[in-house]
């Protein structure tokens, strides 16, 4: 993670501002009912000089993720939602000046990124090749909080930078897209009470230090307590966690899941889920380190959209981590069973 800086955060924008910003915003696009609510760009995917092969994560996994839905008929491209670029007024609406003005570093991204030699390059580069495809992404978290609303469900393909606060960036995670679509969404959808279901294989601390003491946000994360983040202060701000050990294997991995998904049910009543479904869970994952099986991340996500439907709650899916060229494959065999389960409408089957 990369080190705080040592001069004074910035304090993040009066409520007033906050509100002013949010509703002057034009990430809430309205969207035909022709589209289904899968929140897509062709500008999240990352290509760098080949420099992001430098980092284990598929920054070409969103894109491979559209492409097999489209190729096997499940998702007309034409019905998939492109988002809005998040501007510097919307990113101010969670992140301070001094944060945003600390990314015209090459070195800082660098950090963040963890790809050393992206230090080298000149920032404007840095900001057209790889910032601004997280900014689109954190665009269609955002836009997908009001289609989840809308439509009972909602897809962004990308997003999940569950390592990033508003003061600070890492893992991975230069932008806190989470904690902006939760905010968007309780001045522009008019909700009060937001559960962030975090199941990446790593501990969610940036929207759990940027959630810290609002009651109106509850967090499940269930996470290798064993690997990054490491983060102790961020931890006492978790309502419900599940530490998982290195190596645990998929049945042990779902039945955490189904007695932790029991309890919320009578612990918080969210108008609004925010799931954040990294598939750094699989077996063979560098990173995450745990040992679950593609059959089981499929069922994981099944388990989660059914609890939400069980309920009537919205829901919004984010990719999040995974940290291997299988991941695309799994994450679109997922939405197919979703869609095969009744659980999401793709709307365009081919039979």
């Amino acid at each position: 993670m990369a080190s705080s800086s040592s001069s004074p955060a910035q304090a993040p924008a009066a409520e007033p501002l906050r509100q002013k910003r949010i509703l002057s915003s034009k990430l809430y696009l309205d969207v035909p009912s022709s589209k289904a609510p899968v929140v897509y760009s062709p500008a999240y995917d990352i290509s760098f000089l080949g420099l992001e092969k430098m980092h284990p994560f598929d920054s070409a996994k969103w894109g491979r993720i559209c492409r097999y839905l489209a190729r096997e008929g499940h998702l007309d491209k034409k019905r998939v939602v492109e988002p809005l670029e998040a501007s510097k007024d919307d990113l101010l609406v969670v992140h301070t000046e001094a944060y945003l003005n600390s990314l015209k570093s090459s070195f800082r991204v660098s950090c963040i990124l963890e790809v050393p030699p992206v230090s080298l390059v000149p920032n404007w580069i840095v900001q057209r090749k790889l910032l601004y495809p997280f900014r689109k992404q954190v665009g269609g978290s955002i836009l997908s909080a009001k289609l989840a609303l809308e439509r009972g469900w909602a897809i962004n393909v990308g997003g999940g930078f569950h390592h990033c606060s508003a003061e600070q960036g890492g893992g991975f995670c230069a932008y806190a897209d989470i904690s902006l679509c939760i905010q968007f969404a309780f001045v522009r959808l008019n909700i009060s009470r937001v559960l962030i279901i975090d199941l990446d294989a790593h501990q969610g601390n940036g929207h759990e230090k940027d959630f810290a003491n609002d009651g109106r946000v509850y967090t499940l994360d269930m996470y290798n307590a064993g690997i990054y983040p490491f983060d102790f202060g961020a931890k006492q701000y978790i309502d419900q966690k599940v530490e998982l050990t290195s190596g645990t294997k998929t049945d042990e991995y779902l039945e955490q899941l189904d007695k932790a998904l029991e309890v919320l049910k009578s612990r918080f009543q969210p108008q609004l889920i925010v799931y954040n479904a990294g598939t750094d869970i699989l077996d063979g994952d560098p990173l995450g380190r745990l040992k679950v099986s593609p059959e089981g991340v499929v069922t994981r996500d099944e388990k989660v959209f059914r609890f939400a439907k069980d309920q009537n709650i919205p829901l919004l899916m984010l990719t999040s981590g995974g940290y291997m060229k299988s991941s695309a494959r799994v994450i679109a065999d997922s939405i197919i069973n979703l869609s095969n389960k009744n659980l999401i409408e793709l709307g365009s089957q081919l039979g």
